[in-house]
């Protein structure tokens, strides 16, 4: 039994670091959108499913037969998983060729095509991965008789434990490694344990297999009909609910934890954590016991409540507390309930543990469909959570009152003690959003929650909670350089990233057609907010607002541009902002610039290694990149083109100008005049070479090397060498 649990240990590790990469992987391929997002992760869970509902239907349509070949047939399905690990990035991109070629104009038909790719090419693979419980299951019930009844739970256990480690050791090997070096580790994993597996099936084998002990009635699961369809419509909504909530925890401890891949790791890792514990307990508690613990729907529904505290500003927690105190209880009882009820139901049969597995994975199927889509985009994460979590409190409370009265009295008070708790805390906590007021808008779609506030006379742009940028003379000049270095009237301009609308409106002071392009929905709802002047500018016929991913916009148009200005979200270590200071971005985009086109690339700071790769990125993908710094610690603004970039003053620049232009530029600026203004810019200019020598060792940024977002290791390193520094310097003051 060692053997399955450190099978089914490597095999969560190889779940979950497959997922990590295949959906850096796909949004690579076909954007940066939550939607996107929403249907990589269904179509896993849907591969998931399918697989372990199929192996189900196999050992019980082929019986002894199968039976004899499970751990065989489990080696094989460990085989293809491998073999995934090398052919999903090839399908991938023979998906996006696909797109490409056919053309497709709307954005709702590319995502129809995106997402029957994404699903053909990972379906298939998943089922694969969710074969292997009802296959293993199948082995354990033929030769060990005694575990067979509880073998789900164990192989759960295991595969939680590994799905754990999945969650931080391949944030460590993306770093080292790549995406394809990452997937690479998985495939040789993988090929180890279909070999193992295949070794230790052809050992039992040489003995005589035990038969599968007839179940007795207490082990057998119950034939009625309200019995046998209470496991799998538990099954189902817990399901829903979990993956329902994960989504708004994401959003609620984003303002605490960040948006860099390490916090939505860490919230995984806590997630997998205490499902772990979770499953142990049950382990531990099941020798002992049959059924259910009277209180456990009930500790579910209101440990639901518990993340409203944990997110509400006005209670003064320590950051690194609130997703302990918001997730782990729920996930906890979550991982004790999941494995009891798949026990029960299946007996240790593989076809029900198979139905029932696949019963859960389409309730997490639903969940973040339901929440993301229909809830978030109505309600307020707090109410959310309650809807959420509310069926499972009347759920648990309505079965303390079905209790026999001899067993009613002490757990009824407790009972209504949680009931209380899980009310008051619904009463009481406030989400994030709630501590802006006055002249404040706060907007919520499906991709994510903005604010629009004012604090201390400055207008702040927040979404999910992190601070994107502000009203700045460097965003106008975004667009006012680049325009004014064109050796002829520019005629239109495509700006990447809208935040407050200062590039796009200053690049619309030209007269242009200006496209701006805009992940989050909400975002150019509050223009007018930020500009008094917004709704009229969006009423022009020059001024175009497009809600995608940036590049995947690029990709899909035919228009040429003589301006493409891009501003990524801030900090640099933003989770996916990689994609836009890749290789592969600038080739994409080179061809949507004119011939003399301009590039303009905002690079917030970033350490050594960040700024080299981006310099030599961009430097090995157009000839000709000038770049200016204007404060200490504030960001590089990159110019980059197919033909050279004139040398010209500032008076020369400023004639360029058009009126409004003029008016636009000098609304707050650094400088009295525009060619002072100019002039302070062209001051600030350094070599490209210089940003490059920071590094000299560092590779261009690609989609494969995202150096920006994995970054645990090498700051480690450079703070054992501060450390190191600091010391021998300490050692130097005591000599004599």
């Amino acid at each position: 039994m060692t053997w399955y649990f450190v099978f089914f240990f490597i095999s969560g590790f190889c779940g979950i670091l497959y997922e990590i990469v295949w959906l850096r992987l796909s949004m690579a391929q076909f954007g940066v959108t939550s939607a996107l997002v929403s249907i990589v992760l269904s179509m896993f869970m849907a591969g998931l499913g399918l697989g372990s509902w199929g192996s189900g239907i196999l050992m019980r349509r082929y019986g002894n037969r199968a039976s004899s070949l499970g751990l065989r047939l489990y080696a094989l399905a460990e085989l293809m998983v491998g073999v995934s690990a090398l052919l999903v990035p090839l399908q991938l991109q023979w998906g996006r060729t696909l797109l490409e070629r056919t053309g497709l104009p709307s954005s709702g038909a590319y995502y129809l095509g995106s997402a029957m790719w994404v699903g053909l090419t990972l379906v298939p693979w998943c089922a694969c991965m969710g074969a292997t419980i009802p296959l293993a299951m199948e082995s354990i019930k033929r030769n060990f008789q005694g575990e067979s009844s509880n073998s789900f739970s164990y192989l759960y256990l295991a595969n939680v434990v590994g799905a754990t480690l999945g969650a931080i050791l391949p944030l460590l090997l993306i770093e080292i490694l790549g995406f394809h070096g990452t997937l690479r580790v998985g495939a040789v994993l993988n090929g180890v344990l279909a070999l193992s597996a295949f070794a230790l099936s052809t050992r039992m084998s040489q003995g005589q297999p035990a038969s599968a002990a007839p179940q007795t009635a207490e082990d057998a699961p119950s034939d009625s009909p309200a019995q046998s369809r209470r496991p799998l419509v538990l099954l189902f909504a817990t399901g829903l609910t979990s993956m329902g909530l994960e989504v708004v925890w994401i959003r609620q401890f984003t303002p605490y934890l960040g948006t860099m891949v390490y916090a939505f790791g860490a919230i995984l890792a806590l997630y997998l954590v205490s499902t772990l514990l979770g499953s142990k307990i049950y382990r531990v508690w099941n020798r002992k016991h049959s059924g259910e613990p009277q209180l456990i729907w009930l500790a579910l529904g209101v440990s639901g409540f518990l993340s409203l505290a944990a997110s509400d500003p006005s209670f003064r927690l320590f950051t690194a507390l609130r997703p302990i105190l918001g997730i782990a209880p729920f996930s906890l009882i979550l991982g004790f309930v999941t494995p009891l009820l798949v026990d029960r139901w299946s007996g240790g049969n593989p076809d029900r543990a198979g139905t029932a597995y696949a019963t859960n994975v389409a309730g997490c199927i639903l969940g973040p469909l339901l929440s993301g889509f229909i809830l978030l985009p109505l309600a307020s994460e707090h109410w959310v959570i309650c809807i959420l979590a509310f069926p499972w409190l009347i759920f648990g409370f309505d079965l303390q009152l079905r209790q026999p009265a001899p067993q009613k009295s002490a757990r009824r008070w407790v009972a209504y003690a949680l009931v209380v708790l899980a009310v008051q805390l619904a009463w009481v906590s406030k989400d994030f959003e709630t501590q802006f007021s006055g002249d404040s808008i706060v907007l919520r779609d499906s991709t994510a929650t903005i604010v629009a506030t004012t604090e201390t006379g400055h207008k702040r742009l927040l979404v999910n909670g992190v601070g994107i940028t502000g009203l700045t003379p460097i965003t106008k000049l975004m667009a006012h350089l680049p325009l004014a270095f064109l050796d002829r009237p520019p005629q239109n301009a495509l700006v990447i990233c809208f935040g407050m609308g200062t590039t796009f409106r200053s690049a619309m002071s030209w007269g242009i057609s200006t496209t701006a392009v805009e992940l989050v929905p909400s975002v150019p709802r509050v223009f007018s907010y930020y500009h008094a002047d917004g709704d009229q500018l969006l009423r022009s016929p020059l001024a175009h607002i497009v809600i995608d991913d940036g590049r995947r916009y690029l990709e899909r148009t035919s228009e040429q541009f003589d301006l493409i200005a891009i501003d990524p979200p801030p900090p640099i270590e933003a989770a996916g902002s990689s994609m836009l200071y890749s290789k592969e971005f600038y080739t994409v985009l080179g061809q949507r610039l004119r011939p003399d086109g301009i590039l303009q690339q905002w690079l917030p700071e970033g350490d050594p290694v960040v700024r080299s790769a981006v310099a030599r990125a961009l430097q090995e993908s157009f000839p000709y990149v000038r770049t200016f710094r204007y404060f200490r610690n504030w960001g590089y603004q990159f110019l980059a083109s197919r033909q050279p970039i004139p040398i010209r003053s500032g008076e020369q620049l400023a004639s360029k100008l058009p009126e409004t232009a003029t008016r636009d530029i000098m609304e707050w600026p650094f400088e009295p005049s525009a060619a002072q203004e100019f002039n302070f810019v062209l001051k600030n200019e350094i070599p490209i070479a210089q940003l490059i020598d920071l590094d000299p060792n560092a590779e261009a940024m690609r989609d494969d090397r995202p150096v920006n977002e994995y970054v645990i290791l090498r700051q480690l390193k450079t703070s054992r060498f501060r450390t190191d520094a600091l010391m021998a310097w300490y050692q130097h003051t005591k000599e004599p």
